[in-house]
């Protein structure tokens, strides 16, 4: 049986139109919140700490963190934002390191991360990067993690194609419900062979810095022309025209970050209306799909 969708509350308009479902499933909103980089400046805490309650008051309840995001700090501000809600109407998500990621050592990061967050539960919990020990060693200890009730479903996260198929072949591999990696109209690697797996595979796609704000592959995308035009005949943004590409197919869960309350009332509103194909076509005009295999865009 199904579980309820994680929303807010149960009115109309706090709810995300675009849900996602989990190969556990169970329904997500398709927009949610990450943090990378936000707890770092006491200077801004209230004020990031108010952006992430606008945000899931505007049904963006799923908020995305990790335990190397400034050393725990992250995991602390999403933890203290999240203190006025009922927990069970929230997503989480957190990482753990590769170096982590094993035996008792990923436990006892899990613990770590649930005492900053203020719960007792992960609602999914990714392995943050491949390292270098075995992912059989990952494997099991998500598994042992999600027997103990201490987390709810696990994934992985900037695993490319031959990654995803070697996890496959490990026994409970075929259980990773995520894969989180970057992903914008303006790099778009995945389409060729990795989203297909995954498409294939039940595996959701997590992207991440949907806006395209963050490291060397960053590039001025709210800048383009096209998106300036879809903005203008959809009465948005150009923000919003992005992660409504973003999350066209269904499968995709796009965690945009932002520190203001104003952009992440704004980055719901890209819930409020689809792309058409039309719109998509004269996106891939400019931002083309990849035409062979690149390698995977970390930053």
């Amino acid at each position: 049986m199904m579980e309820q969708p994680y929303f807010l509350n149960d009115k109309e308009d706090a709810a995300m139109k675009h849900t996602v479902t989990l190969s556990n499933g169970v329904s997500v909103p398709a927009l949610g919140q990450g943090t990378w980089y936000l707890g770092d400046a006491e200077e801004i805490r209230a004020r990031e700490i108010d952006a992430l309650r606008a945000g899931i008051e505007a049904g963006m309840t799923l908020l995305d963190t990790a335990e190397n995001y400034g050393d725990g700090r992250s995991e602390t501000l999403v933890g203290e934002a999240i203190r006025p809600y009922d927990r069970a109407k929230l997503f989480l998500v957190s990482k753990v390191m590769p170096s982590n990621a094993y035996g008792t050592r990923l436990m006892q990061s899990l613990d770590r991360s649930l005492s900053h967050l203020g719960t007792d539960y992960l609602d999914l919990y990714l392995y943050h990067w491949r390292g270098e020990r075995p992912l059989v060693e990952m494997v099991a200890a998500m598994e042992e993690a999600r027997t103990a009730g201490k987390i709810r479903a696990w994934g992985v996260s900037n695993l490319d194609t031959a990654d995803m198929e070697e996890l496959w072949r490990i026994d409970g591999g075929t259980n990773c419900a995520v894969n989180q990696v970057l992903y914008h109209m303006g790099s778009r690697g995945i389409d060729y062979s990795l989203l297909p797996w995954m498409r294939a595979h039940h595996v959701v796609l997590m992207a991440y810095c949907p806006l395209a704000q963050v490291g060397r592959l960053g590039c001025d995308l709210l800048g383009s022309s096209v998106l300036g035009e879809l903005a203008a005949k959809y009465g948005a943004t150009p923000a919003q025209i992005a992660l409504a590409w973003a999350i066209r197919d269904g499968n995709t869960i796009a965690i945009p970050r932002t520190g203001r309350r104003e952009h992440a009332v704004s980055n719901a509103g890209a819930d409020a209306f689809d792309l058409t194909a039309e719109d998509c076509a004269a996106i891939d005009r400019v931002f083309p799909p990849p035409t062979q295999k690149e390698p995977l865009h970390i930053e």
